[in-house]
């Protein structure tokens, strides 16, 4: 047992600090919000500044939105098949698009690149977060 509290599903919820480590620990998460009435959501590689998330992208609908204050949420998980135990954090929270130059320059220190590359995605967006939660499912040693 590792003494975290359960939800009602019998899920480990994780402290903050556990969802922020979590989330700096694996590359891709999915960033979703309303565009043209409908819920969208998109892959994203991401990295962590402090408790933001933040990614680059190309003019399109996530920038559209972040310019717009949307609010917004950002998952990411992690699963091992072999032990059946994984993990999922979501954020919500504010998008904003990045224009401060002193914060784009220390965001490229961060050393965080698109995977695709068939477009340039020269702008930074930050998702500040108003909550974050996360679950675990602790794994299992025999099959059922």
């Amino acid at each position: 047992m590792s003494g975290l509290p359960l939800d009602h599903a019998g899920l480990e919820t994780l402290p903050f600090e556990a969802c922020l480590r979590l989330l700096a620990s694996v590359p891709l998460g999915r960033v979703s919000f309303c565009a043209d009435g409908e819920v969208v959501i998109f892959p994203v590689n991401h990295a962590m500044d402090g408790q933001d998330v933040v990614f680059r992208t190309a003019p399109g609908s996530k920038l559209a939105a972040a310019g717009e204050l949307a609010l917004v949420a950002f998952e990411a998980d992690d699963y091992d098949r072999q032990t059946r135990s994984g993990w999922s954090v979501l954020i919500t929270g504010r998008a904003e698009v990045v224009d401060s130059d002193a914060e784009i320059q220390h965001l490229d220190r961060i050393g965080l690149h698109p995977w695709a590359t068939a477009v340039d995605r020269p702008y930074w967006v930050r998702i500040r977060p108003s909550s974050v939660t996360g679950r675990r499912v602790p794994g299992t040693t025999g099959s059922s």
